[in-house]
């Protein structure tokens, strides 16, 4: 696992921003931001679209930058809480998409206290490959 760099600080403040914008307390539709940050330093963000089926905040900044045309990334993160105080992994799902989509991609997590980041390949190991 690696430290956290200043720009990795910068895409959790921005993660931290939109859910602290849309945090719905009192359906809890939206209670998770995220942001992903693509490899020519560009930051997309989302929250989670809560329903039977919903989206992760993480698919929706996925989502986002694809739609913007991106294609190469470099870091994500998702948060939780109305300021987007806790730093939370990613589900199995948005493993998968990222192991399909990004496997070098780093993700962002806090691991016993202290904020890190490994290689999104990393977290699925024994993973569904399509190849």
């Amino acid at each position: 696992m690696k430290r956290l760099t200043d720009k990795d600080y910068e895409l959790i403040a921005e993660a931290q921003k939109v859910i602290h914008l849309n945090y719905d307390e009192v359906n809890e539709n939206h209670t998770v931001g995220a942001a992903i940050r693509c490899k020519n330093g560009k930051i997309y963000v989302g929250v989670n679209v809560y329903s039977l089926h919903g989206a992760c905040g993480e698919q929706v900044a996925i989502g986002t930058a694809i739609a913007n045309g991106e294609r190469e990334f470099e870091a994500i993160v998702a948060v939780r809480g109305r300021e987007g105080e806790e730093i939370i992994p990613l589900c199995g799902n948005c493993r998968q998409i990222l192991h399909d989509y990004m496997p070098e991609c780093e993700v962002i997590l806090n691991v016993n206290g202290e904020n890190r980041k490994v290689r999104a390949k990393e977290l699925l190991p024994y993973s569904y490959d399509v190849e």
